[in-house]
């Protein structure tokens, strides 16, 4: 953990057991406090990559669905148009479908062709 970010560590350490100078502490006792601390922990996310912490997306996502859902009952939702953003892909850092990104086809046949054509088959 040391080695990953040393300056989360300490602010970890600070803010959870007021631990100002880790070092005059035995190695041992360092990694069990650093074992003790929470998931949300800047060293713990960061070692695990999340960027959010797990309560926090899953509330995003519950707006996002509620407002999803609202959003289908609208004039917009049935014409397919002014989708609200996603309030989780936000927090993680994704980038929004455009819909101009968004290909529609009539037909069975109509799509096999394009996709032939994507393909190089044609």
């Amino acid at each position: 953990m040391i080695s990953l970010d040393e300056d989360a560590l300490i602010c970890d350490l600070a803010e959870t057991y007021q631990i100002y100078d880790y070092k005059q502490l035995p190695p041992t006792r360092v990694a069990v406090f650093a074992y003790g601390l929470k998931e949300e922990s800047r060293i713990k996310m960061k070692f695990s990559g999340q960027t959010v912490p797990f309560d926090r997306l899953l509330l995003a996502s519950i707006s996002d669905s509620l407002n999803t859902l609202i959003w289908y009952q609208t004039e917009d939702g049935h014409k397919g148009v002014n989708r609200p953003k996603s309030i989780t892909s936000l927090l993680l850092g994704k980038k929004e479908e455009k819909d101009d990104d968004i290909v529609t086809y009539e037909t069975g046949k109509e799509f096999e062709m394009a996709r032939k054509k994507l393909l190089g088959g044609e």
